[in-house]
């Protein structure tokens, strides 16, 4: 699967390659091929590139066509409380004086039918008075769930779905799992030497991978609606873990899970203008207080145990940041926070970037087991493989994750 990308069995020499000034739109290079209708693909092609933008709400592209076939308006969304992308194709039709009456809306997913932070899509395009609606995906929202699509078909339009339906999927696919599972999609970063050590004994590891891996690993970053990190790291690197390689217009939330509360209050990552979102089991007031002043949320999530709370309830955060909007949450963390995550199942898909050099003693990428037979590995899908400048990006996914 990937349209840019190359399967592991298809690796060769036409394996493409990103280079340092690797743009933000490599990251999508994994998705599944484009459909075969041109106006889906160009619709797909403008949903993309909302990506990094339109965070929370799903990334969609509109393409609205005359009989003819000439291009009136198209757009994607927009940032958060902005337009979507049927407004803004509307917009632009209108912007240049053409009647969209009649007219093929290419979409790739449902048009929305209730009152959000804007109004329903589906309403404007009957307004507009389309003619023809064709939709790669139905809403998973609750609130939409097919409503936009009944709509249209009760005001006289008609509707076809389907045409695009896994790319638009594989695009949003944070999006479907907050509204399906409740969860945010998890997608655990880890940048390894080919013996898959991530750091040496001591605890160096800048730098593994070149420039181009670390410059693609940004463009991840900016594409999720939060970045996970433990207090080992925070404590050890004094990260900023923030995205400054590619250009972004937001910042994603920056995760900690600090049980004890010991984040420095003169941390970097309290540099960057975004929010900070610090997950504990610690009642301690005085620390809680002081680390608001700061500007972080402090919840405190702690986990049930015999002796008493100690440690996060990472369960209970993933729910928590479904609930805050988070879509993917995408983990840059040690080996033992990438191990609590890998042991209770709550990773779905691992971006590896592996370096061609070994290392031999070292810190490896999650800290979990030993495991007593074979049988009890965790299973995987390789997703996609693809060159990033002289290091090997692999995306694999837990095996059946996908299916919700």
């Amino acid at each position: 699967m990937g349209s840019a990308g190359t399967s592991a069995q298809g690796a060769g020499p036409n394996r493409q390659t990103v280079d340092s000034t690797a743009k933000a739109t490599a990251l999508f290079a994994y998705c599944p091929a484009s459909p075969r209708h041109p106006m889906i693909e160009h619709a797909l092609e403008l949903a993309r590139q909302a990506r990094l933008v339109c965070p929370p709400n799903p990334a969609v592209g509109c393409v609205l066509v005359a009989p003819d076939g000439q291009i009136l308006g198209k757009g994607q969304t927009q940032r958060t409380g902005a337009a979507h992308a049927e407004i803004m194709a509307l917009n632009t039709a209108q912007s240049r004086g053409l009647s969209v009456t009649g007219a093929t809306a290419f979409v790739t997913l449902e048009p929305c039918a209730h009152q959000g932070r804007t109004g329903p899509c589906c309403d404007a395009l009957i307004r507009a008075g389309v003619g023809k609606v064709v939709a790669s995906l139905e809403d998973p929202n609750p609130r939409v769930a097919g409503a936009g699509f009944a709509r249209l078909r009760a005001a006289g339009i008609e509707v076809v779905v389907g045409p695009g339906a896994e790319a638009s999927r594989e695009l949003n696919i944070g999006f479907f799992s907050r509204m399906v599972r409740q969860l945010p999609w998890v997608r655990l970063k880890v940048a390894a030497s080919l013996d898959g050590k991530t750091a040496l004994d001591n605890g160096t590891s800048q730098w593994i991978t070149a420039e181009a891996a670390r410059t693609d690993g940004h463009a991840w970053r900016a594409r999720a609606c939060g970045v996970l990190t433990g207090i080992g790291t925070v404590l050890e690197d004094d990260p900023q873990l923030d995205v400054r390689l590619v250009a972004t217009e937001r910042q994603p939330p920056l995760v900690v899970v600090d049980s004890r509360l010991e984040t420095p209050l003169a941390a970097r990552l309290f540099n960057s203008q975004r929010k900070v979102l610090i997950y504990t089991a610690s009642n301690d007031a005085s620390k809680i207080q002081d680390l608001q002043a700061r500007g972080a949320t402090v919840i405190a999530l702690p986990e049930p145990t015999s002796t008493g709370p100690t440690k996060v309830d990472l369960a209970a955060m993933l729910r928590d940041l479904a609930n805050r909007e988070v879509n993917e949450l995408h983990v840059e963390a040690g080996h033992k926070l990438n191990g609590s995550l890998v042991r209770t199942g709550l990773v779905d898909e691992f971006l590896v970037y592996l370096a061609p050099k070994l290392i031999g003693q070292g810190r490896d990428m999650a800290n979990f087991g030993p495991l007593s037979a074979l049988s009890e590995a965790l299973p995987l899908v390789f997703h996609s493989t693809q060159m990033v400048g002289p290091d090997l990006r692999i995306l694999a996914r837990v095996a059946g994750r996908d299916t919700f």
